[in-house]
């Protein structure tokens, strides 16, 4: 459940929003309108809610199903998603605001994967690194049909979220579809604490180029950044494979301090708000590695502040971009809280890249496009350790070889002759 987000009070559309749960309680209308916060042409429709709701208590068959919590969160969660701003504007029940909390403190319990509803369905934006989800195999994309024999197709984000949820040491069982093969499968999961490594780094194998992988934008990112590109920088590293796959994204001030170092001037992005109105933002000064040769690696599972990290290093030409069409979410979210320990995540900002290219819906297109084959997963920098040059180049990840390949070709590395070359395994497209 996390994405771009930054903190926010109670106003606007959270105040409307907790209004509401005292009208379908049967707070009287009037009284509600003498507020003034709600528009005049908005009334009739407020009635509207009121009459559904006595309706459906009265009439409803199965009067044990109309549960007043249950139909006020199913009617938050019905108005976020008339926004049109699907997987990303949402409603947080008191256990996803829980979640989120935790993950920003970079400890969790549960499986560890983003989900976030797209077209009508539940679809991982990334399992998280070292998490129950990721040993199991999941990957972006993937449909989440049902949860322990149970079909969520159709049902609230919140609600699935739940029954996904549990304790460290518990176990569920998902169903679960491969878009790119129309393949579905079970896998039982057992809930993990996690312990969320937001910055991790290996030489690889035979050379001086450094994999070096940012899974999160949660807190002490660019700090643990910074302190990873010194230690590099003392290992006389030539070149650097920036590896973003499966980054969910995080805290915004995180993300813009991190991409700032590798950047030695500029904007980090645009921020546009409901005005239309386009801010710059910056790149902050002291970057460690403004100057070192840098690939960066994306999917789709790069989404949120990775993309603001990925559409800066690309504007700048500082760095190619090497894999696939990012997730595409390009807001700012402010948290409202509302008075049950729920919140809603409303957009406020919409990003665009330093050159005014639009990041939501539409994502970030790479300079070299490669795909993964299927059920080949990433390798990140904790499966390097062991490995040898060749092993590598064995393990399928031919994006993060397509990568190596680019910055040998950009200095003439010398890697020890011990990769063999993966040129002609791709006709990569190059922008």
């Amino acid at each position: 459940m996390q994405l771009q987000r930054e903190r926010g009070s109670l106003s606007g559309p959270g105040m409307l929003i907790v209004l509401i749960l005292g009208l379908v309680a049967g707070m009287a209308l009037d009284r509600l309108d003498m507020s003034g916060l709600i528009r005049a042409d908005a009334r009739s429709d407020l009635r509207l809610i009121r009459q559904a709701w006595g309706l459906i208590e009265r009439n409803y068959v199965d009067h044990a199903a109309a549960q007043p919590r249950a139909m006020t969160y199913g009617a938050i969660s019905g108005m976020v998603d008339a926004l049109g701003d699907t997987g990303h504007s949402r409603f947080l029940s008191p256990l996803m605001v829980k979640e989120m909390a935790e993950l920003e403190r970079n400890k969790y319990q549960g499986i560890g994967a983003e989900i976030q509803l797209k077209d009508g369905h539940i679809v991982v934006v990334a399992p998280l690194d070292g998490s129950p989800a990721q040993r199991a195999g999941l990957v972006p994309g993937d449909v989440i049909l049902q949860v322990n024999g149970h079909d969520v197709i159709g049902l609230p984000l919140d609600q699935v979220i739940e029954e996904i949820s549990g304790p460290a040491g518990t176990s569920v069982t998902l169903t679960i579809l491969a878009p790119a093969s129309a393949h579905s499968s079970q896998v039982t999961l057992t809930r993990a604490t996690i312990k969320l490594q937001n910055v991790t780094w290996q030489m690889l194998p035979g050379s001086q180029i450094v994999d070096l992988r940012i899974s999160a934008f949660e807190h002490g990112a660019s700090g643990n950044l910074r302190q990873a590109l010194i230690k590099i920088k003392t290992r006389g590293a030539s070149g650097l494979i920036l590896d973003l796959r499966n980054n969910p994204g995080g805290l915004l001030d995180e993300a813009v301090a991190s991409a700032s170092q590798f950047l030695s001037g500029g904007n980090v992005l645009l921020a546009k708000n409901e005005r239309g109105q386009e801010k710059p933002v910056p790149v902050k000064a002291g970057g460690e590695a403004t100057t070192i040769p840098l690939v960066a690696l994306v999917n789709g599972g790069t989404a949120s502040g990775a993309e603001i990290m990925a559409g800066a290093l690309q504007d700048a030409q500082r760095a190619r971009l090497v894999g696939e069409h990012t997730f595409g979410t390009g807001t700012v979210l402010s948290e409202f809280k509302l008075s049950d320990g729920s919140a809603l995540l409303l957009a406020i900002e919409e990003w665009l890249t330093p050159a005014g290219h639009v990041i939501w819906h539409k994502g970030i297109l790479p300079n070299v496009v490669v795909a993964l084959p299927e059920g080949v997963s990433p390798v990140f920098p904790e499966d390097e350790r062991d490995m040898s040059a060749r092993q590598l180049f064995h393990s399928g990840d031919k994006q993060i070889l397509r990568a190596w390949e680019l910055l040998q070709q950009e200095r003439q590395f010398d890697i020890s002759g011990d990769l063999p070359t993966c040129a002609g395994t791709d006709k990569p497209q190059e922008r």
